[in-house]
């Protein structure tokens, strides 16, 4: 795989090094495929659709147990992709 590299600079900024792709064409051009296709060879990779996935979704998301009325953060998809790769699909 491909990526930057982190860098921790002297005055205790933190550069992650992360890579973002932004895959944007017309219908039937393989953008969907090529998605797959890294979802395949990557070591830790998260798929997820724009639909089913709103900024909140994408991050966490307060969700409240029925059994014990507790109030919990559950991980989204870009939370269970952290130091791997995630592929918002349309």
């Amino acid at each position: 795989m491909i990526g930057g590299t982190e860098k921790n600079l002297p005055n205790g900024t933190h550069l992650r090094g992360d890579i973002n792709v932004l895959l944007v064409g017309d219908p039937s051009c393989g953008k969907s495929q090529m998605l797959r296709f890294v979802m395949n060879i990557a070591p830790l990779a998260v798929s997820t659709t724009g639909r089913g996935s709103s900024g909140v979704g994408l991050t966490a998301a307060m969700i409240r147990d029925p059994a014990t009325r507790e109030f919990a953060l559950e991980a989204g998809a870009m939370v269970l992709a952290d130091r791997g790769v995630i592929c918002i699909d349309e």
